[in-house]
């Protein structure tokens, strides 16, 4: 539960994907790829217009030499066997590229903490393979399945806000558009939504299981970052290390309120240092006070037991926050409506639902040791995310900007200037 910076003030690392030259360059062959030129066109008339409102995803529309492939289109509608094979291969390159610009550009709001959890762009003879195999090509072009599967729902509403002159939606809209921009189309992995303090388990492409977690406080040193990782192992029988910079506000205020017994009540030792093998050394040799002045920084260690903060079981995937997912000993934090409790960790209403789903199998201790690890047999990809509207099939749920990220995302576009003026 390591305080974390803001999420606004991280330096995410560029995600290694798929070249779009490498895949500029490869070979497509229209017989093989899906027949755009129909009796109706209506699936190219549909892939035209995703084009051409392209700027929706943060594209230029120019890159995708659009009045060559309608001057294409209208060659075709006449039967000419060469002109059908053009417009294919121009409809073809087009998806190609489109689908490669949405891989390649993720939201610089990410955290990048594994490079393996950010989908690469398909190749381009299994994107076509996918499209030529849809038994409705113009429901696969509306439905957009080489994206997750709330970006179509959430395009369409960015579109439909814009026809409207609902400035405010469009803008709260895009910025969510572009963050959803970067979780997997399909597969097997969790994701957090900080806005809603719920975790999901995603099999498939689709949510599979859900429960409420606790996320960090809205303060800038304690809200819960948004970072695309790997989940790795589990911990059973937990040491909770307290984060140095938490020591004073989580332990050190106690110890001067109620003495140095609150520390051997809830299982709390200081230790020597922050090595591998730190002595144990006696609390009343340690300045409290200068410890909450933020003066002396100290390591404090809690114990497993029926008090500690991570419960019996916490998930880790590596990152430079310190952030993780655990069971919690205060089960009635997660009876709250909003659940912004912890120091940046997510706290789960129920761990052990989640390690049968992760591992196939329940996790118990064997032994009363500290920290036993159980390595997980294929990383799982985990995305913290921060999504404030939702589709929920018919409509947008909106959530509350808990954070105020939305905001600062909106002021920094000079789109939340606009929209004050407007008003």
């Amino acid at each position: 539960m390591l305080a974390v910076a803001s999420l606004l003030a991280l330096a995410p690392v560029q995600p290694a994907l798929a070249s779009r030259a490498a895949l500029a360059a490869e070979k497509i062959d229209p017989a093989s790829g899906p027949q755009w030129v129909t009796s109706d066109q209506r699936a190219a008339s549909h892939f035209l217009a995703l084009l051409q409102t392209s700027d929706l995803d943060g594209l230029d529309p120019a890159r995708f030499k659009l009045k060559p492939m309608l001057k294409a289109l209208r060659s075709a509608s006449e039967g000419k066997l060469k002109a059908v094979d053009r417009a294919n291969a121009l409809f073809d390159r087009a998806l190609v590229d489109y689908v490669t610009a949405l891989r390649s550009t993720p939201s610089k709001e990410w955290a990048i903490v594994d490079r393996g959890a950010v989908p690469a762009a398909p190749s381009a003879s299994a994107l076509l393979a996918q499209a030529a195999a849809a038994p409705s090509l113009e429901r696969w072009v509306d439905a957009m399945p080489f994206m997750h599967p709330s970006y179509a729902d959430l395009r369409r509403a960015v579109a439909a806000a814009r026809n409207s002159g609902d400035a405010r939606a469009e803008a709260v809209l895009r910025v969510n558009l572009n963050r959803v921009r970067i979780l997997p189309s399909s597969g097997r992995y969790v994701l957090v939504n900080i806005a809603a303090q719920r975790l999901y388990m995603y099999e498939d492409g689709r949510p599979a299981d859900s429960m409420k977690v606790v996320v960090g406080q809205g303060r800038d040193d304690r809200k819960t970052p948004m970072m695309a990782g790997a989940l790795t192992y589990a911990s059973l029988n937990p040491y909770w290390n307290v984060p140095p910079d938490l020591v004073g506000d989580d332990v050190g205020i106690y110890v001067q309120k109620y003495g140095l017994g609150y520390l051997k009540s809830r299982g709390y030792q200081v230790l020597s240092d922050w090595g591998e093998n730190p002595a144990v050394i006696d609390p009343a040799t340690v300045d409290w006070q200068a410890v909450n002045d933020g003066k002396v920084r100290v390591r404090v260690r809690q114990l497993p037991g029926p008090r500690n903060v991570l419960g019996k079981i916490k998930y880790t995937f590596p990152n430079p926050y310190g952030v993780y997912l655990h069971d919690t000993s205060q089960p009635q934090l997660l009876t709250h409506e909003v659940r912004l409790f912890s120091g940046g960790c997510i706290r789960l209403e129920d761990a052990a639902r989640l390690g049968r789903w992760l591992f196939g199998r329940s996790l118990k201790a064997a032994s009363e040791e500290p920290d036993i690890k159980v390595p997980l047999d294929k990383p799982v990809p985990i995305y913290v995310a921060y999504l404030t509207a939702v589709p929920d099939g018919t409509s947008i749920t909106y959530l509350e900007d808990v954070y105020g990220w939305d905001a600062k995302r909106l002021t920094e576009s000079g789109a939340g200037s606009s929209l004050v003026a407007a008003n």
